[in-house]
């Protein structure tokens, strides 16, 4: 079971534009966020985790607790309510609906790193990133 606790870096991330594009982020922020590389801190206190994203660009945080609803604001602004889940030691499910539209994003985990599966009407997206720190 790998501990999902740390810093991951982007290192890889393929078809980001489609995706971005089928969920309705506009040109402009597309192309701001396709250029980025951005760092993910992975954190739990008691039951509550907090995936914090940061990018020179803009730096957001979730904050959740496993199978509870919360309201979430994407980075490019978007209201979603959501859900995220532990489907095994592995891997976290991460269900949005994002102005009407189903969304799910899986976060696949090794003691190397997290792959990212993002999946939007008709577009995946797989953003692979390695593991630089473990506990904050």
């Amino acid at each position: 079971m790998p501990n999902i606790e740390g810093t991951y870096e982007l290192t890889a991330s393929d078809n980001f534009d489609e995706y971005m594009k089928a969920v309705g982020v506009s040109f402009f922020t597309r192309k701001i966020a396709g250029a980025l590389k951005p760092t993910t801190e992975i954190s739990k206190a008691g039951d509550e985790y907090l995936i914090k994203t940061i990018s020179t660009f803009k730096t957001t945080e979730l904050k959740f607790k496993l199978g509870e609803k919360f309201n979430e604001e994407t980075a490019d602004g978007r209201k979603c309510e959501s859900v995220i889940v532990m489907e095994n030691d592995a891997r976290m499910k991460h269900n949005q609906l994002c102005n009407g539209m189903d969304l799910v994003l899986y976060r696949d985990f090794t003691d190397d790193g997290m792959t990212i599966t993002l999946n939007a009407p008709k577009v995946v997206c797989t953003r692979v990133y390695k593991k630089i720190s473990d506990k904050l």
